[in-house]
């Protein structure tokens, strides 16, 4: 054997055997170091995650061989506790969703916990158009027109993930490390389908919160809405029953003289109203939101809000006199959403704080889930999924004509089952049941390395979230999981490459 095979074949068989030594069961993980990821996350409170800035220049289309300009890509990196090429130390990737990328990394603490643990490098390339990371040179050029967003999509977004760890690891000399992906929600989504369409590049992928089958007739198109309204049911019955009537009286009053006047006034608007619907389609996001978001700990993920922000809110709906009018007890409830600090002198309702308007674009190209919401079982307004009223609002707004199948087409999700036990693998779905997204999500192991992991009072990747003294025993249990999971990935590759280094 040569010399520098066998170097190698010593450092992956010391590797193995200390991975192999390390195998925790949940109970005995909270038993050995059960405050392990809540000292963790105080420290991190105490200083930020650490990570150099950098910027890669990215194809614009993969998929062409055209003369187009290429773009400046941001990621973050840490190799602060990564163990290096010579230990094949793992890289953990973070599929960037449709947002700024720092603000995915700072509400993704799991990753930042655990990698001291495996000796990990922590990547998180941010999605192309958002961001920081704008083609064409500009936020204004990238999303001029159908011509300069056409090439905002997923497979675009997954081909520059590739491209760039690839890269990243032939520059470092770090080709044998193995990559695992993590992701949630939108960007959990992109961590499954990078793992069955770039199985060569990332040994697995945890998808938390990610809703692969959310799309044509794989899901009933009013799941999404039915669960936010049974998480409503559920803290209060009185609750639900007065944001089911308020749709009504908000158009009721909308038909006055002075209506919209009134409901500006009412609801602390910055601007009048122009119709009824804009402020509903508002109060709808702030349920939405609030049901993904239903922590049992205080979070600023998407707002500032208390421990279970619906118990609160429907504790100010619930709490109002017996003849206060149901506006009154509306806005009181939803301020615990836009303004829970008291600092909003008045609601901007198309304000985007995040950066995440791209997605209207793709969702009207080729991320096209379909939605309703029942007569009974919702506390939203009844409506059907009309897909030509869709498309022609697309067409209105960017000129395109959305792919509804495309997405099956290019990634699967019918007869999911079937077709991930045989060609899929190392995959964890984890979703919470709180979660709205979680309908669309996989919520039964499809094979003995495809797997899902669920809790019936989780929100919105939890698990993914940085660790506090105020986790439940289920997430403890359920991150435990995660961890010997992606260590038995781990373990299965060294020896893989053991086998082949023998050989």
């Amino acid at each position: 054997m040569p010399k520098s095979i066998s170097i190698i074949s010593s450092v992956l068989l010391f590797f193995y055997f200390f991975l192999s030594s390390f195998q925790l069961t949940a109970s005995e993980f909270q038993k050995s170091n059960p405050s392990f990821l809540g000292k963790f996350a105080q420290k991190i409170q105490q200083k930020p995650y650490q990570y150099e800035t950098k910027y890669y220049t990215q194809t614009l289309d993969h998929f062409s061989f055209l003369d187009l300009p290429t773009f400046q890509q941001r990621y973050l990196i840490s190799t602060d506790h990564w163990s290096g090429p010579k230990e094949l130390g793992p890289v953990f990737l973070y599929c960037g969703n449709e947002g700024d990328i720092e603000w995915f990394a700072s509400n993704t603490g799991f990753v930042w916990e655990i990698a001291p643990r495996f000796g990990a490098m922590v990547v998180f390339p941010e999605h192309r158009y958002y961001g920081k990371s704008m083609p064409f040179g500009s936020r204004e050029k990238a999303y001029k027109d159908s011509a300069s967003l056409a090439y905002l999509t997923a497979e675009q977004a997954l081909a520059d993930f590739a491209v760039l760890v690839t890269d990243l690891k032939r520059n470092l000399s770090a080709e044998a490390c193995p990559v695992v992906l993590f992701g949630g929600s939108y960007g959990g989504m992109l961590a499954a389908w990078m793992r069955l369409k770039y199985p060569h590049i990332a040994i697995g992928a945890l998808a938390s919160s990610a809703p692969i089958l959310q799309f044509e007739n794989i899901v009933p198109p009013e799941t999404f809405y039915d669960i936010v309204s049974n998480d409503f049911k559920r803290e209060s019955v009185s609750c639900f029953d007065y944001i089911k009537n308020s749709w009504e009286a908000i158009e009721a009053e909308g038909k006055k003289a002075d209506g919209l006047s009134h409901l500006t006034r009412t609801f602390h608007l910055c601007q009048k109203l122009n119709s009824t619907d804009d402020l509903s389609n508002w109060l709808s996001s702030a349920y939405s939101y609030l049901a993904m978001v239903d922590y049992p700990y205080p979070s600023e993920f998407l707002m500032p809000l208390p421990a279970n922000p619906i118990k609160e809110v429907c504790k100010k709906i619930d709490d109002h006199p017996h003849e206060a009018g149901v506006l009154e007890r509306i806005f009181s409830g939803v301020s615990i959403y836009y303004n829970y600090t008291g600092t909003v002198d008045c609601f901007d309702l198309g304000d985007d704080p995040h950066g995440m308007s791209g997605w209207d674009w793709q969702a009207c190209t080729e991320m096209v889930m379909p939605m309703s919401s029942s007569k009974h079982n919702s506390m939203f307004p009844a409506y059907d999924y009309n897909y030509s009223s869709f498309q022609d609002q697309c067409y209105k707004d960017y000129a395109v004509k959305p792919r509804n199948r495309w997405i099956t087409t290019e990634f699967g999700g019918h007869d999911l089952k079937t077709t991930l036990k045989a060609f899929g693998s190392n995959i964890i779905f984890s979703n919470g049941l709180l979660d709205p997204w979680s309908g669309g999500s996989v919520l039964q192991n499809v094979s003995e390395t495809v797997i899902a992991l669920i809790t019936k009072l989780g929100a919105h990747h939890i698990d993914l979230r940085a660790a506090t003294n105020e986790d439940p025993d289920w997430l403890l249990e359920q991150r435990t999981s995660e961890i010997n999971v992606i260590k038995e990935w781990i373990n299965i590759y060294y020896q893989e490459k053991m086998t082949v280094l023998s050989m």
